[in-house]
């Protein structure tokens, strides 16, 4: 059995649906410290503060969004978003590249990194 593989895109949006759920739950707590407004206070501006960042999280990854190549997964067919130079299906964690001498190669992440030597010139 294969690794499977998250597609950028969904552990971006993964991660901010986290910063909601987060928030919410330090509202929650404040809740239990009504006797010390202080605290309540603090609990509560600092829900709202993980439940706004989420906003922005969430704005970010959709304005990167455009910015994708969509392509034809071949293993499942289904219509897919990549983000950089290697990414997964985000059906199927089928990992997926457009770059010719990346095919084979064992999937990683480090591929979307800069590459740090220098082209030949000529």
């Amino acid at each position: 059995m294969g690794l499977k593989y998250a597609n950028k895109i969904n552990k971006i949006r993964t991660f901010a649906l986290g910063l909601v759920f987060v928030g919410i739950l330090v509202m929650y707590i404040g809740i239990f410290f009504r006797e010390s407004q202080v605290i309540m206070i603090i609990a509560m501006l600092l829900g709202l503060l993980f439940v706004m960042s989420s906003t922005v999280v969430y704005f970010w990854i959709g304005m990167l969004s455009t910015r994708t190549i969509q392509v034809v997964c071949p293993n499942c067919g289904g219509a897919t978003k990549m983000l950089g130079r290697v990414d997964a299906c985000m059906h199927c964690s089928e990992p997926l590249t457009l770059d010719k001498s990346l095919e084979g190669k064992e999937f990683d992440e480090a591929f979307n990194k800069k590459q740090q030597e220098k082209s030949d010139p000529s």
